[in-house]
């Protein structure tokens, strides 16, 4: 049976051999774009944020504090929606995420980088476009994440380590007879307060039978899938990148998607370290909790 712990694990005591190669003459992206740093409240900076994101044309479809000193705000538009049509589960890629973090410095404005994500999850648009009305918006200082980037072509075809997955091996949460049943399943759950996750927004794509919704894991029955566990152990740099969060699932046709956590935590962190503090060692029990929370929270059964 497949055993993600485990898994990293055994990855943990290979050679440190580099974890990705690059295309010698494409452009690197990061992850996260730091829009800027703001010297006020976090209710203010909020205000400001979301008044210029509805002035750019998009739409907020929800938001949370995961944890304290951190404000996630997600938002769509047409365009996004459009292109995420284009691709095979591309309602991963359908919502942007901006972060408002306080640090000691400030409030760290910052969004996730839609052409970065855009490889990641294959689509096939690289986002250029929203990445500049992005920017236009709420500002542009720099990139940021990993010391190195990736190019284009290494997140197409990303992967942690060898024998880790990719973004094609996404996991079957639950099966349901049509998609009309198995969002009024997932979103009855979701708003049960008994599941330890909680919806933060849904989007539903244009002419095609698949949904995303996005949730909170509150670690309520199971600490180690937790948002804030899991952060509070892996976003140690200056620059935070609560942009990660939230997670997604993805309704398809009536089936329930969710990417392995070795993928999908991997794909904001790819630089973090195997082994030690801060590393994916410290979080090894994070893969099957965060699949066990999801199927449960999708009306799946649990296999041990």
């Amino acid at each position: 049976m497949y055993n993600p712990s485990l898994k990293w694990l055994f990855i943990a005591l290979l050679s440190c051999a580099s974890f990705f190669t690059y295309g010698a003459d494409n452009t690197k992206h990061k992850p996260f774009i730091l829009a800027s740093v703001e010297q006020d409240a976090m209710a203010n900076v909020k205000a400001r944020v979301t008044q210029k994101l509805t002035q750019a044309g998009f739409e907020v479809v929800g938001e949370y504090s995961p944890y304290t000193n951190a404000t996630i705000i997600i938002v769509t538009n047409d365009t996004l929606r459009q292109h995420a049509t284009q691709s095979e589960l591309g309602g991963f890629g359908a919502a942007q995420r901006v972060t408002l973090t306080q640090s000691n410095k400030g409030i760290q404005v910052g969004f996730t980088n839609p052409t970065y994500m855009a490889h990641a999850y294959r689509m096939k648009s690289d986002l250029a476009e929203l990445k500049n009305t992005l920017s236009t918006a709420l500002g542009m200082q720099s990139e940021y994440g990993p010391k190195e980037g990736l190019t284009g072509e290494a997140l197409r075809d990303y992967h942690y380590k060898w024998l880790m997955p990719y973004f094609t091996d996404s996991i079957e949460l639950v099966d349901y007879p049509d998609q009309a049943s198995a969002i009024k399943k997932v979103e009855s759950l979701l708003s049960s307060g008994t599941t330890g996750v909680n919806k933060i927004y849904r989007i539903d794509l244009p002419g095609k039978e698949e949904t995303v919704i996005g949730v909170h894991m509150t670690g309520k029955n199971n600490d180690c899938s937790g948002d804030e566990y899991i952060m509070s152990r892996i976003d140690f740099k200056e620059l935070k990148s609560t942009g990660h969060l939230p997670y997604e699932i993805v309704i398809s046709k009536g089936v329930v998607y969710t990417l392995p956590a070795e993928f999908r935590i991997a794909i904001s962190f790819p630089d973090l370290s195997m082994l030690g503090d801060n590393s994916f060692a410290s979080i090894m029990c994070a893969p099957n909790s965060i699949s066990t929370a999801l199927t449960e929270a999708s009306g799946g059964t649990v296999e041990f």
